[in-house]
This record gives structure tokens, C-alpha cells and sequence, in this order.
């Protein structure tokens, strides 16, 4: 027994090298707390149950690229104005520094030139176009090349006579850009109302979070709302409102469930089934448009587009009243771009 206690090097302290190795063995990423039942998941079983826990159903939240995998028929999805750049109309500068060194840094960070995706995608076989939001650019806020590019996408909807599907997260409104940002809300509401006269279906889908200008305009203007389970959805968030109010907020406040008690959604779908139910409705409003109107040309049949310069004759304002503040480098006639 004594010889156990006098051997030499028993225990060895980790070296710095050995510290190195180990960490190199196990990813940083390799494990996700689940931050609704607090369980450890093993993030390659995430990803491929789309970001959803599997012991509490708790829904992760996903990039715009990510859901456009998830929903699109594969290789159908074409890109639309991704040149589009946003600018400084402002010369805007606060504590933290110019708005231009937050737009490069959310650049960098999210790999993307704007926080809205637009493009023309198959969805079961219904073509549609389709609007997603990137949370991880400067929080999805709403700018005005956000608010163009909308627009861009409801006038090709208008003359390609195909539904808009749209999905929606963001923090509101981008104040870096002052009274631009705010035009956009009535901007993209009005191209909606365009598109609601064309008899065109406009399905929203909003997801955790979603606040602030884009649900008080378009998330909002649709034919069919849906939402994701858990969702948080308004305008003002929780705290502020008691702040203001001075009262005690409701359990499961602006969460999509009381979304849905109160009648302000029309329904809350699982991820898993969210592609199926999305296809249902367009399959839906594809037969209900062939009684009403039937056509010798199926919606999203390839057609010429006209110039966006152009596109005021199918329309009930010119395009060229509407405000962008941005630059756009030399691009394809139709501006899409497939990926």
C-alpha cells in the first residue's frame, strides 16, 4: 500500500497541448441545449428534424435559406434582385457607429446583402413566389430595399398570375433609415392590395420572432395566416407594453397560440407539416381559380415578363413612384438567379 502513494507522476496535470487536442475532438457545436426542456441534442439529429426538439417540440429558429430548402421542390428555387444593396440615405450615426459599418457587419455575419430573400420556387408543382426573411441580418429589420424587393416580387407575382407565399420574423422596422423604413409598411401593404384585386392568394407563415412595422403591415395582409407552434408575434414587446400599461399581461401573451384563441391566425402548423400544408392550400386556390376563371394558360406558365420600369400597366400606380434607396449592379432582364 505504501508504494501506491510514493509512485511518481501519479497524476499528471493537462498540458496546454493536451487541453488542444481534446477540444479539437469535440466540436463546440457538436452538442444544442434545448432552451424549453433543457435537454442536450446532438445537433446533426437537429438539422435533420428541421430544427425542432424532439423530446418538447420546441421549434429552433431556421435561416431564409434553410426554409427555402425545406419547403421548395429541389432545384426549383431562382433568385430574385439579389443585387440589390441597401444604402445610408441618412448619413446615420449612433454610439456604436455609421449605419453602413452595421450593414457590412451584418454582411459578413449572415453571408447575405439584405435581411429579405425573394425568388420564384415550386412548391409541390404550384409556382409560386416566395419572400423570406433573415433574422441574422440586422434582426430582419424592414429597410427600404427590403420594402422594395417585396414590392418586386408582388409585381412579378402580378404578371407571372401566381400566389405569393411569404415568411415572415423580424424586429420591425430598420430606424437606421428614419422615414424610409417606415414608407415601406404602406408600400408593401398597397402592393398587396394590388394583388388581392388580381384575385392572386398572398399565405403568410410567421415565425418566432415577428414584431414590430413588417406585423403591422404585410406579415400580416394575407388570405391565409399561419404560425409556427410557440411563436412570439406583435407589435410592442411583453415588457414595454407593461411598462406602459401598468398591468399584468395574460399568460402566453403574443404567443401564436393566443394568436390563435383571440382569431388573430388561422392556424398554428408543426414544422414537419408545414410544407404539406402550404401545398394543400395552393392546390386549393389552384382549383378554385380554374372554376372561376378558367384559362388556357396555367399560373406560372413562362411568360414574358415586362420591365419593372413597365409593369405599371398591370398595375394601378406606377412604379416609379415608389421610393428605393439603394444600388442595383447590372443583372439578367428578368432578375432572377438560380440556386
Amino acid at each position: 500500500m505504501r508504494s501506491f502513494f510514493n509512485r511518481q507522476n501519479k497524476f499528471q496535470p493537462r498540458t496546454e497541448d493536451a487541453a488542444v487536442s481534446a477540444d479539437q475532438q469535440v466540436p463546440d457545436d457538436m452538442w444544442v441545449k434545448c432552451p424549453s426542456c433543457g435537454d442536450l441534442l446532438y445537433s446533426r439529429e437537429l438539422r435533420q428534424n428541421a430544427r425542432v426538439c424532439p423530446k418538447c417540440s420546441h421549434h429552433f429558429r431556421l435561416r431564409a435559406r434553410e426554409r427555402i430548402f425545406l419547403l421548395a421542390d429541389d432545384g426549383t428555387f431562382r433568385e430574385w434582385d439579389a443585387e440589390l444593396r441597401p444604402e445610408d440615405p441618412l448619413n446615420f450615426v449612433d454610439g456604436s457607429g455609421p449605419y453602413t459599418r452595421k450593414v457590412a457587419s451584418s454582411s459578413k455575419k449572415s453571408r447575405e446583402p439584405e435581411a429579405l430573400i425573394t425568388g420564384r420556387v415550386s412548391l409541390g408543382g404550384n409556382e409560386v413566389g416566395l419572400a423570406v426573411c433573415d433574422f441574422d441580418f440586422m434582426g430582419a429589420s424592414m429597410g427600404s430595399v427590403f420594402g422594395e424587393k417585396f414590392v418586386r416580387a408582388t409585381e412579378r407575382c402580378l404578371a407571372l398570375r401566381i400566389p405569393l407565399v411569404t415568411i415572415s420574423a423580424s424586429g420591425g422596422a430598420r430606424m437606421h433609415e428614419g422615414m424610409f423604413s417606415l414608407m415601406q409598411m404602406a408600400k408593401t401593404v398597397a402592393a398587396l392590395g394590388r394583388m388581392r384585386r388580381a384575385g392572386l392568394p398572398h399565405v403568410a407563415l410567421l415565425t418566432d420572432p415577428c414584431y414590430g412595422g413588417v406585423t403591422a403591415s404585410y406579415a400580416t395582409v394575407a388570405d391565409i395566416i399561419l404560425a409556427e407552434p410557440g411563436a412570439m408575434i406583435g407589435f410592442a414587446g411583453p415588457r414595454v407594453i407593461e411598462q406602459i400599461t401598468k398591468q399584468k399581461l395574460p399568460e402566453g401573451f403574443q404567443t401564436a397560440e393566443f394568436f390563435l384563441d383571440h382569431g388573430m391566425v388561422d392556424g398554428i402548423v408543426p414544422r414537419p407539416e408545414l410544407r404539406g400544408t402550404i401545398v394543400t392550400l395552393l392546390n386549393h386556390y389552384a382549383r378554385a381559380a380554374k372554376r372561376i376563371n378558367p384559362t388556357t394558360t396555367r399560373p406560372g406558365d413562362d411568360i414574358v415578363v415586362p420591365a419593372l420600369d413597365k409593369l405599371a400597366t398591370l398595375t394601378d400606380s406606377p412604379i416609379g413612384d415608389d421610393v428605393l434607396i439603394g444600388t442595383e449592379a447590372a443583372a439578367a432582364p428578368s432578375g432572377e438567379r438560380t440556386t
